[in-house]
C-alpha cells in the first residue's frame, strides 16, 4: 500500500501547484485516476477545469487530447473517420481525438444527442466501432468531460446513460480571498501548468491500478453500500435512483481511498465520504422536489444519516 499512497502523493502535490485551493477535488479525481473511471466536472467558466486535466495528464505523462464539444460537431470528429487511400486502394482509418489516454470533452452539454452518444462505447468499453471495425483505446483511458451548470441555452442535457457513466461528479467552486491572490502571485510572469513535469510513469500508474483492486471490503461493508444505493431508489423525492453502477462506484472508489490512506481495508467512513459525489449525479430529483429545490446530494446526505453504519473486520477471514 505504501507504493500506492506514494504515487498518489506524487501525483496531487504536483497537481496543486496549478490547482489552489482544491485539494478534495484534486484527490477525488487521483481516486477516479487509480479506479480507470471517468469524472464530470460541473462549475461556472474561470474556476480550473481545464488546469486541472491538463495537470493530472503531464503529471502521469499520459498522451492528452482536448475536445471542445460544439452544437455542429460530428461523431466522426470524436472517433476518427475512415479514408480511401488512392495509392494502396484501401480504405485507412484516422483515428480522432478520443484515441488518446487522458482525454478532456469541453462543455460536453454542447454538442447534440448524437454526438455525445459517440463517447458511450469508448467510456464503458474502452473501445470504438468505426465502419464496422472495432478499435481498442489503449490503458489507462480516462475521460474528464466539464459542463457549465448555470447556462442552459444551445446546450443539450445529458441522458441518463451517459451520466451513469461517469464514476465521480466533482464541483470546484470559487477559491477563498486569499487563494485568489496566491493565483494572482503564482501568474506573474508564466501559468504554473508551463513548469508541471511527470512524477509518475504510465507503467507505475498502471502496476498501482491494478494492485487497487486487491483492497480488501469486509462483506458489511458491503451490505452497507448497497443499502444505500438501494435507498436512493426509495426515496419519496426520487424519480430515479441509482444504478448498480453507483454500487460498484462507491466500492472501486472505497478501494483506492484506503490504499490511498495507507490501509489495506475499506472502512464504512470511506463509504460515507464518497457517496456523494460517487451518486449525486445517477439520482433524478422527482418534480415535486425540484419545485421545493431539493438536491440529489442532499438526499444522499439523508440517507447516509439515516442509515446505521455497521461495524466491519478489517482483514479477510482466515
Amino acid at each position: 500500500m505504501a507504493e500506492i499512497q506514494a504515487i498518489a502523493k506524487r501525483i496531487i502535490e504536483n497537481v496543486e501547484k496549478v490547482m489552489v485551493g482544491k485539494r478534495k477535488s484534486v484527490e477525488l479525481t487521483v481516486l477516479g485516476l487509480l479506479c480507470q473511471g471517468h469524472i464530470l466536472i460541473e462549475d461556472v467558466p474561470g474556476v480550473g477545469k481545464t488546469m486541472l486535466a491538463k495537470a493530472l495528464s503531464r503529471s502521469v505523462g499520459c498522451q492528452f487530447q482536448r475536445i471542445q464539444f460544439t452544437p455542429d460537431m460530428l461523431p466522426s470528429d470524436v472517433t476518427g473517420v475512415s479514408v480511401f487511400n488512392q495509392k494502396t486502394q484501401e480504405f485507412e482509418f484516422r483515428p480522432g481525438p478520443i484515441h488518446a489516454q487522458i482525454v478532456l470533452v469541453d462543455e460536453i452539454n454542447r454538442a447534440t444527442p448524437k454526438t455525445q452518444s459517440a463517447l458511450l462505447e469508448a467510456m464503458e468499453e474502452r473501445q470504438v466501432t468505426v465502419d464496422g471495425r472495432t478499435h481498442p483505446l489503449g490503458p489507462p483511458f480516462m475521460v474528464l468531460a466539464t459542463q457549465n451548470p448555470i447556462e442552459y441555452e444551445g446546450t443539450f442535457p445529458l441522458p441518463e446513460a451517459q451520466l451513469d457513466r461517469f464514476l465521480l461528479r466533482i464541483r470546484l467552486g470559487y477559491a477563498s480571498k486569499q487563494q485568489e491572490i496566491e493565483v494572482l502571485d503564482r501568474q506573474q510572469y508564466q501559468h504554473p501548468i508551463e513548469t508541471i513535469v511527470q512524477e509518475v510513469s504510465v507503467e507505475e500508474l498502471l502496476a498501482a491500478q491494478t494492485a487497487v483492486r486487491g483492497i480488501y471490503i469486509d462483506d458489511l461493508v458491503k451490505e452497507y453500500i448497497v443499502d444505500i444505493v438501494r435507498q436512493t431508489r426509495e426515496h419519496p423525492d426520487v424519480y430515479l435512483g441509482s444504478s448498480s453502477r453507483g454500487a460498484l462506484a462507491i466500492y472501486r472508489l472505497g478501494q483506492a481511498r484506503a490504499a490511498v490512506d495507507g490501509r489495506d481495508y475499506v472502512l464504512p467512513d470511506d463509504v460515507k465520504a464518497l457517496a456523494k459525489a460517487a451518486l449525486g449525479h445517477r439520482i433524478i430529483v422527482g418534480p415535486a422536489a425540484r419545485i421545493k429545490d431539493v438536491e440529489s446530494e442532499q438526499i444522499v446526505q439523508e440517507i447516509l444519516d439515516r442509515l446505521p453504519v455497521p461495524g466491519a473486520q478489517v482483514k479477510p477471514p482466515a
